[in-house]
């Protein structure tokens, strides 16, 4: 697929068409990241860090732990 460079501020630009993204699903605000491999720019999507839950839980302290929230009475078949 042939694209073209625009300008964007001082910066160059490159569109990524909407076939594309979606291929590798990225969105508006996605992270990428890019680099030069044997003289060829690489765009790449940046991968998020998944988390266990215990990593996330190993997380809380006193500070960041938030009360109970009240969300009502059920109103179907919720066990809670």
């Amino acid at each position: 697929m042939v694209a073209t460079i625009g300008k964007w501020g001082n910066s160059l630009a490159v569109r990524i068409p909407q076939n594309l993204a979606k291929e590798i699903h990225l969105a508006e605000g996605a992270e990428i990241d890019l680099g030069i491999v044997d003289g060829t720019l690489v765009i790449k999507p940046r991968s998020r860090k998944h988390y266990s839950l215990d990593e996330l839980i190993k997380g809380i302290t006193p500070e960041n732990l938030h009360t109970e929230i009240e969300s009502g009475t059920a109103v179907g078949n919720e066990i809670w």
